[in-house]
């Protein structure tokens, strides 16, 4: 259990598909956490790809290696009483369950949208591109994603607003103990 200054740091990990809110939902609880002026740290999967793993490819061996070094940060940070907000479609159950193992201290936030809704919404144009076979080994068309069995959060983003999943992700945080309700409530206050 890590802590800085008394405050216990945890890795707050967001799965979901490409598109499924994943990083506009950790955006809202950062936000949130540094209105409160909690420790936060944000390690999204497109920007750690483009700077601590790149040369890294798309196989489910360089996929899992990719999520093993985001846990390996997430820990040394959360040990160090950060909140670690991790954004990654992560598609592989074992490795994500390996990585909770390793850190202990861990939310897991299942962002859950159906694959319609992710095409919808895809401004980047990759689930088209994968559609037509441009794209190989892409999660939820030719790659399968496995959905979290026991995820402390569930973020239903097809039926709910961002700011309420948001909510959802601190109220866990908060019913945990890493955050507290007057803090979290101070700093919506400032927002």
């Amino acid at each position: 259990m890590g802590t800085s200054n008394g405050r216990r740091g945890v890795t707050v990990w967001f799965t979901g598909l490409s598109g499924a809110g994943k990083t506009t939902i950790s955006k809202l609880v950062e936000h949130h956490l540094r209105a409160a002026a909690y420790p936060v740290e944000s390690l999204d999967g497109d920007i750690v790809r483009q700077n601590l793993t790149k040369g890294l490819g798309f196989s489910k061996e360089d996929r899992d290696e990719n999520i093993r070094r985001i846990g390996f940060v997430a820990h040394l940070l959360s040990r160090n009483g950060v909140i670690v907000l991790v954004s990654a479609i992560s598609p592989y159950r074992e490795i994500r369950d390996e990585v909770r193992a390793r850190i202990g201290d861990f939310i897991e936030v299942y962002v859950n949208a159906p694959l319609h809704v992710c095409e919808q919404r895809d401004v980047k144009g990759l689930y088209a591109k994968a559609r037509r076979g441009e794209i190989r080994g892409f999660t939820g068309i030719d790659d399968p994603y496995e959905p979290p069995l026991k995820p402390e959060v569930e973020c239903r983003t097809d039926i709910e607003k961002a700011t309420d999943s948001a909510g959802k992700v601190i109220a866990a945080l908060v019913s945990r103990s890493y955050v507290e309700a007057r803090a979290m409530a101070a700093g919506r206050r400032q927002c």
